[in-house]
């Protein structure tokens, strides 16, 4: 899969960022989360970023929405250092963050105040508020829930909430940190139909950090951090054809591609770039046809 048609300068430039977290405890060492991190992200390209469970995958996510600022090395979004505290909001507006659980990010007593709440901070006029909010709705097929209560909406659709929240800022980039990992089959699936319909038709950048496989595939590119270091990056072909890696850093891959790889053991000889059931279906068939 090459990089997205709207891909074009890079958004987000990471370069030899480290960040350490200072222990305020005698006894306890510093933390070092990321080391010598170098990245490029380009703008409407969907990058997916896998790790296993502590190994600087969060911690990278919070330095592109200048969260936190890196111990050392530099982080540039859209043309600003951001340790340039002067340039914050615009930051922020450029690289919105969705966060695991929805419940930590809906502010409002309905959908549409909540969605409103982020443009109302950048200073917005009222008229283009209500603009905005209502675009953001129908653009995450929310706007009949527009005067709900949040919690009485289901964890897909919390959600889709808190990603309106972030559309009607009107970011270039949005930065997922696990934001499925709560939700059930039906809920991720309509939220990465939505994230894939926001970055392919409006051209917006995504960063989804995930511990799906299949939602990995369906991206552009793949990151792969271990212990605070880039390991691989590629298209999600490259990187889950070489199966041996990925599970040495304690991750799987999709299920199609690791029956084609067990497949092979026994002496077939398919892709091993393979990630959908469709195209291992017409691999299996090609096979059978040809036999």
């Amino acid at each position: 899969m090459s990089v997205g048609k709207n891909a074009g300068k890079n958004i987000i430039e990471v370069q030899n960022a480290s960040y350490v977290y200072r222990s305020n405890i005698e006894d306890r060492q510093d933390v070092l989360a990321l080391n010598d991190v170098s990245l490029s992200i380009r703008q409407g390209e969907f990058l997916a970023v896998l790790g296993r469970n502590g190994s600087g995958k969060s911690t990278l996510a919070k330095l592109m929405n200048a969260l936190i600022l890196p111990s050392s090395g530099t982080v540039i979004v859209n043309g600003i250092d951001t340790t340039n505290e002067d340039m914050l909001w615009d930051i922020r507006s450029t690289v919105g963050m969705v966060f695991q659980n929805p419940d930590n990010q809906i502010v409002g007593t309905v959908v549409e105040e909540d969605v409103a709440f982020g443009p109302e901070n950048l200073g917005v006029p009222p008229k283009e508020i209500r603009a905005r909010v209502d675009e953001a709705l129908e653009m995450i097929g929310m706007s009949e829930f527009k005067k709900h209560a949040p919690h009485q909406l289901s964890g897909g659709q919390k959600q889709r909430v808190a990603i309106a929240g972030i559309l009607a800022m009107r970011p270039k980039c949005i930065v997922l940190d696990e934001a499925t990992a709560m939700l059930d089959p039906v809920g991720r699936k309509e939220v990465m139909r939505i994230l894939r319909r926001l970055n392919t038709e409006e051209g917006i950048t995504i960063v989804h950090i995930t511990h799906h496989m299949d939602e990995a595939g369906m991206a552009d590119r793949i990151l792969v951090i271990d212990e605070g270091k880039c390991i691989m990056i590629g298209t999600p072909g490259e990187v889950f054809s070489d199966v041996k890696k990925i599970k040495s850093l304690g991750l799987d891959v999709p299920q199609v591609t690791e029956l084609m790889h067990e497949l092979n053991k026994y002496g077939f000889d398919f892709p091993t770039d393979i990630l959908t059931v469709d195209e291992a279906v017409k691999r299996l068939q090609a096979y059978l046809n040809d036999e």
